[in-house]
C-alpha cells in the first residue's frame, strides 16, 4: 500500500471531561475512520466486576476471570454506537459517576491492562482508526502515526460532564462531579501501571476555551501535515 492510500493510526489521549469522545467521534467520521472508545472498555470491565462481586472492591482472581472470558463488541444500533460486553448492551451504565472510580482501579490491574491493550492492538492493526483513551500513544501504540493529548482546565471538564449528566437525567451536583474528577485525575496520573500523560511526541491540545470544531479542525490540519511529511 503505497503512503497516498495508506490509513493511519491516530491516538487521542487525555483526562475526563477534556472533549475526547466528542472530538474523535467527529474526527473518525471526517475521516471515514473506525471510532474506538478505549475508556468505555475498562468502564465495562468495572460494570462486570461491580455486579459479580456485588461490591465494590476490585479482587485480582475476579478481575482475572472476567478478561479471561471477556467479549467486548462495539456496534451501530439506529445510528448510535453501543457497548456490548459479553453479549449485554453495557453503554449507558458505564457512563454512570460510581463506575469511574471502580474503572480508574481497573485500568490500573495488569491482568486487566494486558487484556484490553490485546484487544485494542487487534482494533487498531489494519490501520484508518482512531482510538480515544489515556494510554494510547505511550503505551499501546507508542509507534501511532500522530498522537494527540487533549486537556482542559479541571473547572471546564467538571463542567462538561455536569451538564452531560445533567442532560442524562442523573441526580448529582456540580460540586460531586468536580470532587469525583480531581479523584480520578489524581488516580489516573500517579498510577504506576501506564500513568496519564502526553506522549513525548504527542501534539497537546488545549480545549479549554475552544469549540468542538475548532479542536476538530486543528486536528485535520496537523493530520494533513503529517501525511504530507510521511
Amino acid at each position: 500500500m503505497n503512503e497516498e492510500t495508506r490509513k493511519l493510526v491516530i491516538t487521542i489521549d487525555g483526562p475526563a471531561g477534556s472533549g475526547k469522545s466528542t472530538v474523535s467521534k467527529m474526527l473518525a467520521e471526517r475521516l471515514g475512520y473506525i471510532y474506538v472508545d478505549t475508556g468505555a472498555m475498562y468502564r465495562a470491565v468495572a460494570v462486570l466486576a461491580r455486579d459479580t462481586s456485588k461490591s465494590n472492591s476490585l479482587d485480582e482472581a475476579l478481575l482475572e476471570a472476567i478478561c479471561t472470558e471477556l467479549d467486548l463488541q462495539f456496534i451501530s444500533s439506529n445510528g448510535e454506537a453501543r457497548l456490548l460486553a459479553n453479549g449485554r448492551d453495557v453503554t449507558e451504565e458505564i457512563r454512570k459517576p460510581e463506575i469511574s472510580s471502580l474503572a480508574s482501579a481497573a485500568s490500573a490491574k495488569v491482568v486487566v491492562r494486558e487484556r484490553l491493550s490485546k484487544i485494542q492492538r487487534s482494533m487498531g492493526s489494519a490501520g484508518g482508526v482512531v482510538l480515544e483513551g489515556r494510554d494510547m500513544g505511550t503505551v499501546v501504540f507508542p509507534d501511532a502515526d500522530i498522537k494527540f493529548f487533549l486537556d482542559a482546565s479541571p473547572e471546564t471538564r467538571s463542567k462538561r460532564r455536569y451538564l452531560e449528566l445533567e442532560a442524562k437525567g442523573e441526580e448529582t451536583t456540580p460540586e460531586e462531579v468536580y470532587e469525583l474528577m480531581l479523584e480520578r485525575d489524581h488516580n489516573d496520573r500517579h498510577r504506576q501501571l501506564a500513568p496519564l500523560k502526553p506522549a513525548t511526541d504527542a501534539v497537546v491540545v488545549d480545549s479549554s476555551n475552544l469549540e468542538v470544531e475548532e479542536v476538530v479542525q486543528l486536528m485535520l490540519d496537523r493530520i494533513g501535515i503529517k501525511e504530507r511529511r510521511d
